[in-house]
């Protein structure tokens, strides 16, 4: 087992360099961040390295602390609402799922099966539209522009497609207590497989410019290994667990909103380069992890049942009776779940959010060490927050 500084390197690791001690230079403690939301949201690294060398890489959030589920607790079902889709803005969808789920298993609330696989069609939208900005954003921390573009140009058009029928391009509000906001426009349906088609078109032109790059390639493969056990040690879950070679997704473990009606894989890592859980196979899980999402699309809207889109006894006034449930779900990030529990009143009594991005970034500290600083700029590339979510 190679070391560095001490510290033991996973296997296929790539270790940084190791002076000899007499033309070593000091130990410097120095900020990295907080950045500018349009990276990778509000976060300070806190480095203590030697010379290029990290050795401990520090991790301080709070910067976007809104107050959410203490929001929740005071406001009626119905408002509260909005305030999920800001805590992961690029899978906004998917915590709004999040949060209905428990609601409505502690209310006993049946939602119409039309209103289940819309949520399905949506949540797999945006998560494709996640996954191509995680991905283009990934080759731009590597100073690879064009890709970005590229996944941007369909990013864009998927945002279209959603705003098409939400109303909104960023944050939603589309699924509500007991089914969603409103049904498919005319010839939506079309245009949203023809989205489809498209991406998986330019599927092969994204790996062709980044997955497959020899720069990217030589950037990415075995920097930064997250192994399994630690993974499972600090609760990780999503792409960056399933790049490390571990089979879980609750689309397929506990499935949720009619996903056992749908033939779709889930990726597991390592795949053609790299090791299991470095830098190169957390990307390439995401962009796997997007052609399976269009499979479910198509699915769901080839199947779609007609019916209402809405419980009719879920209305604006409406507040769950006396209860508790705790539901997970997937969003593009990992795991988003809820712990909810109702007094009979018209606020909800509890609500807890677990946040998969939390305890993503919790592991950069166990991870980064001996890497090289432009390494760990791999490093959170290809791990993917957003620390709206982090600091709910």
């Amino acid at each position: 087992m190679e070391t560095i500084q001490g510290v033991k390197l996973n296997e296929g690791e790539r270790a940084a360099p190791v002076l000899p001690r007499d033309i070593q230079s000091d130990e410097l403690v120095f900020n990295m961040g907080p950045q500018h939301p349009s990276t990778h949201g509000v976060l300070r690294l806190m480095l203590r390295t030697d010379g290029e060398v990290v050795l401990e890489a520090q991790p301080l959030i709070g910067n976007l602390h809104r107050c959410c589920e203490k929001i929740l607790e005071n406001l009626t079902y119905v408002q509260g609402l909005p305030y999920v889709d800001r805590m992961d803005y690029l899978g906004a969808i998917n915590m709004e799922m999040g949060l209905v789920l428990p609601v409505e298993k502690a209310a006993g609330v049946e939602v119409p099966k039309r209103a289940q696989y819309l949520r399905v069609v949506m949540c797999e939208l945006n998560r494709v539209i996640s996954h191509l900005f995680a991905a283009g954003q990934f080759g731009l921390d590597m100073g690879a522009f064009t890709p970005f573009l590229y996944m941007f140009r369909e990013r864009e058009e998927g945002i279209n497609v959603l705003n098409e029928i939400t109303g909104g391009r960023l944050l939603y509000h589309y699924i509500r207590y007991g089914g969603v906001t409103r049904d498919v426009p005319k010839g939506w349906i079309e245009r949203c497989l023809k989205w489809c088609d498209r991406v998986d078109e330019h599927m092969d032109e994204y790996n062709s410019l980044l997955t497959y790059n020899h720069i990217f390639l030589n950037r990415t493969c075995g920097v930064a290994v997250l192994d399994k056990e630690t993974c499972l040690d600090y609760g990780v879950t999503g792409p960056i667990l399933r790049a490390a070679g571990v089979p879980r997704d609750l689309r397929k473990d506990m499935p949720y909103s009619c996903y056992e009606d749908f033939d779709f894989d889930v990726p597991v890592g390592p795949f053609e380069k790299g090791v299991a859980g470095d830098s190169w196979n957390r990307h390439r899980q995401r962009l796997r992890e997007a052609e399976e999402s269009i499979k479910i699309i198509r699915q769901a809207l080839k199947n779609l049942p007609e019916g209402e889109t809405q419980h009719p006894k879920v209305t604006r006034a409406w507040k769950a009776p006396a209860g508790e449930a705790y539901v997970a779900s997937e969003a593009p990030r990992g795991e988003i779940s809820a712990y909810f529990v109702s007094d009979g009143g018209k606020f909800p009594y509890r609500m807890r959010m677990r946040g998969p991005s939390f305890y993503n970034i919790a592991v950069l500290e166990t991870c980064s060490r001996g890497l090289l600083i432009g390494d760990l700029i791999a490093l959170m590339g290809s791990v993917d927050i957003t620390l709206g979510e982090v600091d709910r």
